[in-house]
């Protein structure tokens, strides 16, 4: 499954080296005492990345990147790929170069995969739940700060869709703006007014928190996407209904794994699901040293 649609995002490569650079900046600060004192100058040495816990792998290419940019003349060869279904005692991959470096980038490699394969794992759980419905998986903007490209990326490896990535690439009007904007009709005049001002081609969606806010948009049009928040199955498959093909619909608001199956079964075109990235167990992996 190491194919072009899981892999880096290429738009986000400067952005992910970035993420790298700093961190490896907060954790060394002024030098890696430890090793700098234990382990020789220029000694070479190898290491494996092992599982210990089952779920689906992600963030492996992102390990070769961190090796990488730790330290150039490190060489990795790698065994699992990302979206791979992984076991205890597997080898991901395996790391050999100056031992220094590769206990350098041995902390990050692991905080980032163990999450990211926490997410992916998440992820390919409620991914299959939904197998055999039109409706696809969403993640959330509930992402970790300076980790959201790491964990959408995860998402998708997992087997679901990435929302907007954040404020800037569409227009969301949720409750609040509703209400700070007085009403229904206002929020969406208002953000086509902006659009028609500014020039920008974005996708308008709002959300609905009951059925004469649904009338309300319908009434008014000018959006692409309904956002149907805290409904129930039954409720959501009657708003579908009263929508028809008119536009995309997405359903919100505190979908689990055991309530999943009854919303795709609505006919919803997507259901958002913030759990993927806001409250995930990361994956056990370990880096370990051998000759």
């Amino acid at each position: 499954m190491n194919n072009e649609s899981l892999s880096i995002p290429s738009e986000k490569l400067n952005s992910i080296r970035s993420f790298i650079q700093e961190s490896l900046k907060e954790d060394v600060g002024d030098g890696d005492h430890t090793s700098l004192s234990c382990i020789q100058k220029g000694a070479k040495g190898k290491a494996r990345l092992l599982v210990k816990e089952q779920g689906i792998l992600a963030g492996q290419e992102l390990a070769e990147l961190i090796f990488r940019e730790t330290d150039q003349s490190l060489e990795v060869s790698t065994i699992l790929f990302d979206g791979h279904l992984i076991h205890p005692g597997d080898c991901i991959l395996e790391v050999s170069g100056e031992e220094r470096s590769i206990l350098l980038a041995e902390r990050l490699v692991l905080n980032c995969m163990q999450r990211m394969s926490g997410i992916a794992t998440t992820t390919r759980r409620y991914a299959d739940l939904v197998k055999g419905t039109a409706a696809k998986v969403l993640d959330t903007r509930k992402t970790t700060p300076g980790m959201r490209t790491l964990e959408k990326w995860a998402v998708r490896i997992g087997g679901g869709f990435n929302h907007r990535f954040g404020l800037y690439d569409m227009i969301l009007i949720k409750d609040n703006h509703v209400d700070y904007a007085g009403g229904v009709r206002q929020a969406i005049l208002a953000a086509n007014s902006y659009l028609d001002k500014t020039g920008k081609k974005l996708q308008i969606e709002i959300e609905v928190r009951n059925f004469p806010e649904l009338e309300l948009v319908l009434e008014t049009g000018k959006i692409q996407r309904i956002m149907l928040d805290n409904f129930s199955p039954s409720n959501l498959e009657k708003a579908i209904r009263i929508i028809g093909n008119k536009y995309e619909t997405e359903a919100s608001g505190g979908i689990t794994e055991s309530t999943i199956r009854k919303y795709a079964e609505t006919g919803v075109n997507f259901i958002s699901v913030g759990a993927l990235t806001h409250s995930v167990k990361s994956l056990d992996l370990s880096l370990k040293a051998f000759v």
